[in-house]
């Protein structure tokens, strides 16, 4: 019996993670596959929904495209025809998305919402919302695609490690620490999240350098449910802290 798409079984099998159970199918008539690209494309659509508006589409034409988009990758065995830089899913996203709108024209995306598609189950009504409160900014399509791409990236993480603070009765301390997982925050100093907190300040210092453990342990988690083997893992963090230093 195969594993479920997002289970890791004791000794970190790295095949189990989603993409890579995707590729491994070849296509979609496994439900495994399936599923872990339905989860993939419910985490990562908004870069998308950003990349298409960016190419000048109205948000009701990005919001059609967008679904439209993710309703062909689903009913087409698209996987079968990914280039060698499949490896990883958000470069075949985006490669998948751009020869998507070349093949169509504008005029072409009248179709109704729902209209034959199988929909995904995105937040489309709050996507154009999302997308005007963004910083203004002149990047490429591509280039605001990896931006959103990474920022999707860092809230799933932050929000499994949210959820474990919350489930423990320590959403305060999460709050309060948060600031200083990419380091050390000199607005809120060790001495005063310690008086807030009630805890000495190496109490403090040893709770950041755990959360930040944890942190990392959770990004590269998550990380590795976008690619496809082990050794991609370290190179597309390293890519992820450049895009967020840009």
């Amino acid at each position: 019996m195969s594993s479920a798409p997002d289970e890791r079984p004791a000794g970190g099998i790295f095949n189990t993670t989603h993409w890579s159970v995707v590729l491994a199918a070849g296509d979609l008539g496994a439900t495994d596959a399936r599923i872990a690209l339905t989860r993939l494309c419910q985490t990562y659509w908004y870069p998308l929904y950003c990349c298409v508006r960016r190419h000048g589409y109205s948000p009701e034409d990005a919001q059609d495209l967008t679904q439209a988009f993710f309703a062909k990758l689903l009913s087409n065995n698209q996987i079968a025809l990914a280039e060698p830089e499949r490896g990883r899913f958000r470069t075949f996203l985006l490669r998948s998305l751009e020869n998507f709108l070349r093949s169509r024209h504008r005029d072409a995306t009248a179709q109704k919402r729902g209209g034959g598609m199988e929909l995904l189950p995105l937040e489309m009504e709050s996507a154009e919302g999302r997308y005007e409160t963004e910083p203004p900014d002149n990047l490429s399509p591509e280039v605001l695609f990896e931006r959103q791409w990474a920022g999707a990236l860092l809230e799933t993480v932050l929000g499994t490690l949210r959820n474990e603070f919350s489930v423990t009765g320590r959403i305060e301390l999460f709050h309060a620490l948060e600031p200083h997982l990419w380091g050390d925050e000199t607005s809120t100093p060790y001495a005063s999240v310690a008086a807030t907190l009630d805890m000495t300040i190496v109490a403090v210092r040893v709770t950041v350098h755990r959360l930040r453990q944890r942190f990392n342990d959770l990004l590269r988690a998550e990380i590795s449910n976008t690619v496809e083997t082990s050794s991609d893992v370290d190179a597309e963090l390293r890519y992820l802290r450049r895009v967020l230093a840009a």
